[in-house]
């Protein structure tokens, strides 16, 4: 599956329709998200189960913004509605497999239970 333009006008869509999205943050002018671009491609087209977004952050500064992006590129990746994984920086090809077999081995039984928690004792 090729990567799909995030937008402030679909991004709710896309994120809530799917199960597991990742996100590229990136820029024309970043030398490493260039670099990183074939890597994330190729995933893309090993995984068609997966979303995988690309936010273009001069056109998309608002999404850029609401996710604190202050480095590029930067990687997430949301399970049913989770972040689970942000990071800055342009992984290899096999770094970038590894994080999505734990992203797919995450229980999100345990991630919820856990945030209903930390929810709990916050209040």
């Amino acid at each position: 599956m090729p990567t799909v333009e995030l937008t402030k006008e679909n991004f709710e869509d896309t994120v809530t329709g799917s199960e597991i999205v990742l996100i590229d943050f990136w820029a024309g002018w970043c030398g490493p998200c260039r670099t990183f671009g074939p890597v994330y491609e190729s995933a893309a087209v090993r995984h068609p189960d997966i979303v995988f977004g690309k936010i273009d952050t001069e056109s998309q500064p608002e999404l850029a913004g609401a996710f604190r992006i202050s480095s590029i590129p930067t990687l997430m990746a949301v399970r049913e509605r989770t972040v689970l994984y942000a990071q800055p920086g342009a992984l290899p090809p096999q770094a970038l497999e590894e994080l999505i077999t734990r992203i797919r081995s995450v229980d999100m039984d345990d991630v919820r239970r856990q945030t209903a928690t930390d929810t709990a004792e916050r209040n």
